[in-house]
C-alpha cells in the first residue's frame, strides 16, 4: 500500500486523533459519549505517566501529512494470563475504508504485542458492527458471549 505510511503517534497528532474518535463515536451512534478533553487526552498519552500508545496511518494530501486511521491501545494485566494488549479503538476514516489500512494497523498491533511478549490482544466490537466483525474474523479471534460489559461512571 504505497499511499500509506505507518508510524507511532506523536503529541501533535492528538487533535486529529480526537477528530477521528468523534467520527468513530458518530458511527457507533454515541457522539455524546466522547467527553475527554484535548488536554487530558494529550496528558494521558504523552505526559509523565503515559497510559496509552497509538499507531497512525498517514497519507499525503495537498502536500501535507494526513492521518487517515489509528489504532490505540494500552497494557492490561490479567491475573490468569499476565500482560495483554487492550485495543481501545481502531478506526479508518470512511474515505479510506476497504483499502487495507485497517489490516496494516491491526498487523502492526500483532507485531507490537509479540515484541512486548504480551500473552494476547483483547478488544470489543459492537454486535451490530458487521464490517468490523467480519474484519476481525480474518484473524484467529475468539468471540466470547459469556462476559457482560460493566462500568461505573465517576464523573
Amino acid at each position: 500500500m504505497e499511499d500509506i505510511t505507518l508510524r507511532v503517534a506523536r503529541k501533535e497528532d492528538c487533535r486529529r486523533l480526537l477528530e477521528l474518535i468523534h467520527e468513530l463515536a458518530e458511527y457507533e451512534k454515541a457522539p455524546q459519549e466522547v467527553t475527554v478533553s484535548l488536554a487530558h487526552f494529550e496528558e494521558a498519552g504523552f505526559g509523565p505517566n503515559p497510559v496509552w500508545k497509538a499507531f497512525v496511518a498517514t497519507t499525503q494530501e495537498d502536500g501535507k501529512e494526513l492521518i487517515v486511521g489509528f489504532a490505540l491501545y494500552y497494557v492490561r494485566y490479567s491475573t490468569w494470563k499476565g500482560c495483554r494488549m487492550y485495543l481501545e479503538d481502531l478506526l479508518v476514516t470512511e474515505k479510506w475504508r476497504g483499502k487495507g489500512v485497517g489490516k496494516v494497523l491491526f498487523d502492526q498491533l500483532i507485531v507490537e504485542a509479540k515484541e512486548k511478549q504480551f500473552s494476547g490482544i483483547l478488544f470489543q466490537v459492537l454486535e451490530w458492527n458487521t464490517p468490523a466483525i467480519n474484519f476481525y474474523k480474518k484473524y484467529a479471534t475468539k468471540f466470547d458471549p459469556e462476559w457482560i460489559n460493566v462500568s461505573i461512571e465517576l464523573s
